[in-house]
């Protein structure tokens, strides 16, 4: 199930997005202001984006121009914003925002584009990092020439280290961004994953922070 974080000030809308996206098959979590969206999207890992920009203590600029140009973070963006003015949307995909929709809109127009954004990330090749190459769809690393095909759920965590650039992840972290609501890993059972993705890797990639959880070396 695909996870997208709503940001929006407006209770009522937010609500509204909400119910419609979960019928639609996913999975929502809300926010009100721009401080604990931004925490979330730190701490946990998102298919979609979609940010209201006026909203309280950090608005949807401040976010997209950190996450994008500090973190690298490549989560599709959606804004969603009553600001028409030409120069709003010129700073928006200059902090690299993918889409912009004007209040008041259409819900199956804001489905369309949701599920266009999640389609074009789901069809990107390879992510490169370290002088390897990691193809998500396909679950297989090249490392030095040598291709590797990996375990569903160790592509997974993978890709969640990957995205989280260099924080250091929980095993909660990853149980929750990995298996979800489904039937939940032992703790043995991340550090044997782990052990498998280093061995593909190379130990000096995945970081065991002793007492803390883990960390992919900066890209």
């Amino acid at each position: 199930m695909k996870k997208i974080l709503l940001l929006e000030d407006d209770l009522i809308l937010q609500e509204i997005i909400e119910e419609y996206l979960v019928e639609n098959g996913y999975s929502v979590d809300c926010h009100f202001d721009g401080e604990s969206a931004l925490d979330s999207i730190l701490k946990y890992r998102y298919d979609m984006l979609l940010l209201d920009v006026n909203v309280p203590n950090i608005n949807g600029f401040e976010i997209v121009k950190y996450i994008k140009k500090e973190l690298k973070n490549s989560t599709p963006v959606i804004f969603i914003t009553s600001l028409t003015e030409a120069k709003n949307l010129e700073k928006a995909f200059s902090f690299g925002v993918n889409d912009y929709l004007k209040k008041p809109f259409d819900l199956e127009e804001l489905k369309i584009r949701v599920e266009h954004h999640l389609s074009r990330v789901s069809k990107q090749d390879y992510i490169e990092f370290k002088d390897r190459l990691f193809y998500p769809r396909k679950q297989i690393v090249i490392n030095n020439g040598s291709e590797i095909k990996l375990k569903s759920k160790e592509s997974m965590i993978l890709q969640y280290l990957i995205e989280r650039n260099g924080d250091i992840v929980s095993f909660d972290d990853i149980i929750f961004n990995v298996w979800g609501d489904s039937e939940l890993p032992t703790y043995a059972t991340i550090r044997t994953y782990i052990k498998n993705l280093r061995k593909v890797l190379g130990d000096d990639i995945i970081e065991n922070i002793k007492g803390d959880g883990y960390r992919i070396n900066q890209l």
